[in-house]
């Protein structure tokens, strides 16, 4: 066995172990901890949507204590000015001389708490930073760590003092994850850990410890590169996304960047699944959470029950899958 196939077979276990040790934490919402490993190793950013109370921030925090990387959250508030998230130029009244102060962006994982809380300016300089990897002060470009992955929150329901993200910046993330209430069976083993003295604000008394860092994901990517995709996959991925922009209920379809999206976290599922090769099924795994946030439905359809989710199902439903 060579040894980057070694390397890439203990990036696997480590990712998979990483689920476990959320788990520690976290109950049920088992779709949201692979899609946040996904996003890791397509080098993606997630926005994480739920109402409040299903642990959107302690899935996030609990990621972070199992990973060996920098981690760092932001409350988004309707104050928060730019330079609070990207880091600005301040005096040094000892030296006499100006420097810059690095922002929170400047970290491995970054928790973007209630994004849509804060006004389209900070909300642009976050975004940019995503789009980029970089940050430009005083007209000096200043390079972001990598890994850099943001992982945004928001609300659902809750829209009052709240700033939708445009479609466009929605665009920018990879995948949109959502975490819906737990099952009663979940919900139960909620409230058992808390009985047994659980605290959420203690990750460390629950046993949760690092289980991965930076050299097994970047072993990690080096082998979903190497995973293959056939021509009738590709072409599959093409005809679903082509066919959202040829319905009359979405004003705007998924772009090209969505095509690409939903490729890599295919390869990327695929690898983590033990294979080195895609399938159509691995494609119709990721369509929703790589496709969703990228569809305008109509508002007369929206009056009429039309989702996003909804207009996906039809389009995997209508769409030849190859065999």
């Amino acid at each position: 066995m060579s040894s980057a196939t070694e390397n890439a077979t203990g990036a696997r276990d480590a990712l998979i172990a990483l689920r476990a040790e959320v788990g520690k934490a976290v109950v049920g919402n088992d779709a949201a901890v692979t899609g946040l490993i996904l996003a890791l190793l397509c080098r993606g950013h997630v926005l994480l949507e739920g109402v409040p109370g299903v642990a959107k921030t302690l899935l996030v925090r609990a990621l972070a204590a199992a990973l060996d990387l920098e981690t760092t959250r932001v409350q988004f508030t309707p104050d928060l000015m730019p330079g609070d998230v990207t880091g600005s130029i301040v005096y040094d009244a000892h030296s006499g001389e100006f420097s810059f102060r690095e922002g929170p962006v400047f970290t491995n994982l970054l928790l973007a708490d209630e994004i849509n809380r804060t006004p389209p300016k900070t909300q642009s300089s976050l975004l940019e930073a995503m789009e980029e990897r970089q940050v430009s002060i005083d007209g000096k470009s200043r390079p972001l760590p990598d890994p850099f992955i943001v992982i945004a929150t928001q609300n659902p329901v809750e829209y009052e003092g709240t700033y939708p993200l445009p479609e466009a910046q929605l665009d920018r993330f990879l995948l949109k994850l959502t975490m819906p209430t737990p099952s009663r069976e979940d919900e139960i083993g909620i409230l058992l850990r808390h009985a047994q003295g659980f605290d959420p604000r203690n990750l460390a008394a629950v046993g949760l410890k690092s289980v991965a860092g930076a050299s097994e994901l970047a072993a990690a990517r080096e082998a979903v590169a190497r995973v293959t995709v056939g021509p009738e996959v590709i072409a599959y991925v093409v005809d679903l996304c082509r066919a959202t922009r040829q319905l009359p209920s979405v004003r705007i379809g998924v772009s090209p960047r969505g095509a690409t999206a939903l490729l890599a976290v295919t390869r990327a599922w695929a690898w983590l699944a033990g294979r080195d090769y895609a399938t159509p099924d691995d494609v119709k795994a990721l369509a929703r959470p790589a496709l969703r946030h990228r569809l305008d439905v109509r508002p007369e359809a929206e009056l009429e029950g039309v989702t996003a989710d909804g207009v996906l199902d039809r389009v995997l439903a209508s769409v030849p899958v190859p065999r």
